[in-house]
């Protein structure tokens, strides 16, 4: 149960986030399972997770797994794994959970939770991740900076909050999630495809002629699409979107992680979902649009393009 000394966590998704988040979970002495890819489920049971942060590196103590067969009715799931498998792990979590398991999603985009739930038949919480994370290598994730959690308010988010909180995740709940996903997901349309593109860390991008003004018409364009579907933004949502490049200078976003590794990105749910609700209510997006065809067309060129 949450909030017992030490809770059964299953991790789905063992990239950067889950990496992260999970291995601090680990070392605050909770039972932590990862469920991930061949490489790093044989590191981490070989040795244990790799953690780098600005205080160190050190190793923690985790269980690691290419699928959920092994999962048995979990206190806590935490849903780390790219929007486009958003229904897989619901499917593969079927059956495994126990009718007190609390399930988090900590994804980009707006309605992973809303899909989850669905597909599960049970309550979802949202999570709004503000950390730059990377992996290193395998079973190895090395922290850039942030680290707080935003979560949904439930009935289990009281005791979720203390739970991270605890293990060193500066945790808060919102009772408008709504309004806290939408801002994550404009601070990611401003930010994730130019730095993939570059690529480039959000420092050197805000440096390049023209980015900022790319940024702001992103900002925007999410703004206009957010207000027709009734969600209210902070109204200093400019000023937050472009401080995190300040708090997170050296970080180069996840879309462009991907594209460097040659996997499919997230596009398809940041930019591109702005731009098919921009669609649905006539709102013109055409910067977003462009942003999400160039990532598209990045995706297509594959890793080899891009190193030279």
């Amino acid at each position: 149960m949450i909030g017992e000394a030490e809770v059964r966590i299953c991790v789905f998704g063992a990239g950067a986030i889950g990496c992260y988040f999970g291995g601090l979970l680990a070392r605050a002495g909770h039972d932590v399972t990862f469920i991930g890819r061949p490489a790093h489920v044989e590191a981490i049971n070989a040795r244990g997770l790799i953690l780098e942060t600005a205080a160190g590196t050190e190793t923690v103590a985790a269980r690691a797994a290419v699928d959920a067969e092994g999962i048995d009715r979990p206190d806590l799931v935490l849903v780390c794994v790219k929007s486009a498998d958003t229904e897989t792990v619901a499917d593969a979590l079927a059956g495994r959970l126990g009718p007190q398991t609390a399930i988090l999603s900590l994804q980009n985009g707006v309605d992973n939770a809303e899909r989850l739930g669905a597909r599960l038949g049970r309550e979802v919480v949202s999570a709004i991740v503000y950390a730059g994370t990377g992996m290193a290598g395998p079973g190895h994730v090395k922290h850039h900076g942030g680290g707080d959690l935003v979560i949904g308010a439930s009935p289990a988010s009281t005791d979720l909050a203390g739970l991270l909180t605890k293990a060193g995740i500066s945790t808060t709940v919102s009772d408008d999630i709504d309004g806290a996903l939408w801002t994550k997901l404009i601070t990611n349309c401003a930010y994730n495809a130019l730095s993939a593109v570059g690529p480039a860390s959000y420092a050197a991008m805000l440096e390049t002629d023209g980015a900022r003004e790319v940024m702001l018409n992103v900002v925007r364009e999410c703004e206009a699409v957010a207000a027709a579907c009734g969600v209210t933004l902070p109204p200093d949502i400019v000023d937050r979107v472009m401080a995190v490049a300040g708090r997170m200078p050296a970080q180069m976003s996840s879309t462009a992680q991907d594209l460097l590794r040659g996997k499919p990105t997230e596009i398809d749910f940041l930019n591109g979902h702005v731009v098919r609700k921009g669609a649905e209510h006539g709102i013109p997006t055409p910067t977003n649009l462009a942003l999400t065809v160039a990532v598209r067309l990045a995706e297509q060129g594959g890793p080899s393009t891009r190193a030279g």
